[in-house]
Formats: C-alpha cells, sequence, structure tokens
C-alpha cells in the first residue's frame, strides 16, 4: 500500500510539472544563465537607469508587433539542440531527454529523440506532453491568447538596464485578467531593434490545486539577426513533494538553411512527428 501511494504521488508531480511546464511554454510561445540554487532563479544585477526622453507603453508596443511581424516574416527554417531537464534544488537530475528540434515556416515543427534518462515517469508524463504541446501551440492546434501585446498587459517601464550584451527597456509587466496563460512579472525589450530579450514572472492565475508555484525565466540570443531562446528555467513547487527545477537549453542553431543567401536576410513551428533515433 505505502509503495502505491508513493507511485500515485510520484504520477501527481509528473502531471503537476508537466502542466506547469506547458503553461510556461504557452506564455512565452508568441515571443546568462548562472545555474539556480537554493529555490531562487537567476536574476538580473546591473542598475536600472533612467529611460530615456519619449519613451511611452504605446510606442513599445507598437514597435514591438512591427518588429516581431518582419522577424516572423524572414524566417524560413531552423533547427537546434534541445536539453530538457528536471532537477532537485541540489542539482541532481530526474529526469533528462536530448534531441533536434526543427522549424520549417510557416506552421510545421518536428522533434527527433537523441537520448534519454533518468525517470521514465517524468519524461513521459512531462517531457514528452511538454514538447507535443509545444508543436500544436505553434500549429495552431491549441490556441492561448498570449501575446505580448497592449490587449493582454499594461506595462510600466522602469528605466534601462544591461542584460549582458543587450541594452534593454525594462518594464514590470501586469495582465489584464487572470488567466494563466498570461502572466506578471518583468520584461527586457532591446533598445535598438525592440525584442524581446527576457521574461521573468509566473502565471497570472494559480494553476492547479496541486502547483502551489511556479517561476519562470526565459532568455533569448540574437541568431543572425533573429532572437531565439536560449534558457528556459521554471521553478515550480508541487504540493506535498517541494520544489522542482526544469530547464531547457537550446544550442547550437541554425538558422535558414533552406534559403539562399540573398533570402536570410533578416529580420516561430503543424504536424507532430515525435520520433527517436535509438
Amino acid at each position: 500500500m505505502e509503495r502505491k501511494q508513493k507511485r500515485m504521488l510520484r504520477l501527481k508531480f509528473a502531471l503537476s510539472l508537466g502542466a506547469a511546464a506547458m503553461v510556461a511554454i504557452a506564455m512565452l510561445a508568441t515571443e546568462a544563465n548562472a545555474q539556480a540554487t537554493e529555490g531562487e532563479l537567476p536574476q538580473v544585477s546591473t542598475v536600472v537607469e533612467p529611460l530615456r526622453p519619449v519613451v511611452t507603453e504605446g510606442q513599445v508596443f507598437a514597435e514591438l508587433a512591427a518588429h516581431n511581424e518582419r522577424r516572423k516574416s524572414a524566417l524560413h527554417d531552423y533547427r537546434v539542440l534541445r536539453t530538457y531537464q528536471v532537477i532537485d534544488l541540489k542539482g541532481k537530475v530526474h529526469a533528462e531527454e536530448v534531441g533536434r528540434m526543427e522549424f520549417l515556416a510557416p506552421d510545421k515543427k518536428t522533434f527527433t529523440v537523441n537520448s534519454e534518462a533518468g525517470s521514465s515517469l517524468v519524461r513521459h508524463m512531462a517531457l514528452n506532453p511538454l514538447i507535443r504541446s509545444e508543436i500544436e501551440t505553434a500549429a495552431g492546434k491549441e490556441h492561448h491568447d498570449s501575446a505580448i501585446s497592449a490587449d493582454n498587459y499594461s506595462l510600466d517601464l522602469l528605466g534601462e538596464q544591461q542584460v549582458g550584451p543587450y541594452r534593454c527597456f525594462v518594464a514590470e509587466v501586469l495582465p489584464k485578467r487572470k488567466d494563466k496563460y498570461l502572466f506578471a512579472g518583468k520584461l527586457w525589450i532591446d533598445v535598438d531593434d525592440y525584442s524581446v530579450v527576457r521574461i521573468e514572472g509566473h502565471p497570472a492565475k494559480k494553476l492547479s490545486f496541486w502547483i502551489e508555484r511556479a517561476d519562470f525565466v526565459r532568455q533569448y540570443q540574437n541568431i543572425e539577426g533573429f532572437w531565439l531562446p536560449q534558457k528556459d528555467q521554471t521553478l515550480v513547487q508541487v504540493r506535498l513533494y517541494g520544489k522542482k527545477i526544469l530547464t531547457i537549453d537550446h544550442q547550437d542553431y541554425v538558422v535558414n538553411a533552406g534559403q539562399t543567401k540573398q533570402a536570410r536576410a533578416i529580420i516561430p513551428e503543424a504536424d507532430i512527428a515525435l520520433t527517436s533515433s535509438h
């Protein structure tokens, strides 16, 4: 009986972790990182400096939408090596999945598994549904209005801040409704080309009885003029099970390889193909 109860608890943990991760991905799909320790996610430590004159919330939203549309229309394809891990606060890896995500415009994504390790329960109940959810959301099979736009959010511009090599506007983000696919937190936007550089926050609405809190950070990087995810970290506190961290590392991007050199200028996924190379 005790073994059965422990298995049910692990199952609830896996389902809860998967739900939290899928919501975080859905919130971020429209759009440095020291390792998290002691239950905290990495923070930006540079000084917030005064905002330059004549920058308004409306201008930021308008420029963000316009620049995103330009980049989207120029992005033909990419492939990236993904490493998904569930770790505890001591750094122990409980589950890992490594594979290659490929995108072909306008709406096709495929994921090929290269290697797997750790708990099969967590992989099957959390990581694999997370990957499928990303593919379905990008293909429009699961539509959630989570865009960073004036319809969904208001911005309180706090100033300017350096995030690695990027000079950014930093703003407090306030959702306009309680929706688990929206978030409350902070947003960093590059001052030159109005791209999202970093997002941190938590869902605007409680995800479930089992998930007491889910905090996330996503860092972007500039790859040949396209801003693509670099690292995701989601700290999930599950009732009766404690804290775990889901990380997604995005490495070795190859962008617009299917385009001619002239068509690669600038300035993101409907079929599900989750396969294995084993």
